[in-house]
C-alpha cells in the first residue's frame, strides 16, 4: 500500500514544461515573475525564445532550454513543441500597444496553443492564477482535440 501511494504522488508531480516569451518592453516584468515563482519553476521544465531564456537564466540561475530569438523563428519552434505535444503551458508576456515586425508569427503561435488546447497567460495575473492552480501539477489530462475529419478530409 504504501508503495501505491508513493507511485501516486509521482503521478501527480509531473514535471510540466513550460515555454516562457516576453516581448522587449515586458521582459523585465517576465524576469520579475519567474523570480517570484522560483519555486514553482524549479518544478518545471523550461522553454524560452532566445533573449528571454538568456536573460531568465542569467537573473534567475534556471536552467532553461533557450531556442532563437522570436523574430528569427523562435516564436514558431514553439509552436511546433505544442503541436508535438511537448509544452504543457505557455507563458507569453506580449505587449498590446508596441507593433512588432514578427505580428503574423505571434498571432501563429497563440493560435496553435489554441488549436492543442494548450493554457495561455498573455499576462501576470493569468500567469499567477495558472500556476496557483491545484491543476498545476495534479493529475489533469488536457483534453486533446479530435481533429481526424479534418486530417483526413479530401481536397
Amino acid at each position: 500500500m504504501y508503495f501505491y501511494i508513493i507511485e501516486l504522488e509521482h503521478i501527480k508531480m509531473k514535471r510540466k514544461q513550460v515555454a516562457l516569451i516576453a516581448h522587449d518592453n515586458k521582459k523585465a516584468e517576465l524576469v520579475e515573475w519567474v523570480e517570484a515563482n522560483k519555486d514553482l519553476m524549479s518544478r518545471c521544465t523550461l522553454y524560452a525564445t532566445g533573449t528571454t531564456g538568456r536573460i531568465i537564466e542569467e537573473k534567475t540561475a534556471q536552467p532553461v532550454t533557450k531556442l532563437k530569438s522570436g523574430p528569427l523563428g523562435g516564436d514558431q519552434q514553439i509552436g511546433a513543441l505544442i503541436a508535438d505535444g511537448k509544452i504543457d503551458l505557455l507563458v507569453f508576456f506580449w505587449d498590446p500597444l508596441e507593433p512588432s515586425p514578427h505580428d503574423p508569427d505571434i498571432k501563429a503561435l497563440l493560435r496553435i496553443a489554441v488549436v492543442w488546447n494548450i493554457p495561455v497567460a498573455c499576462n501576470r495575473s493569468t500567469a499567477d492564477y495558472l500556476f496557483t492552480s491545484s491543476l498545476l501539477f495534479g493529475d489533469y489530462e488536457r483534453k486533446l482535440p479530435d481533429y481526424k475529419e479534418h486530417v483526413g478530409r479530401k481536397l
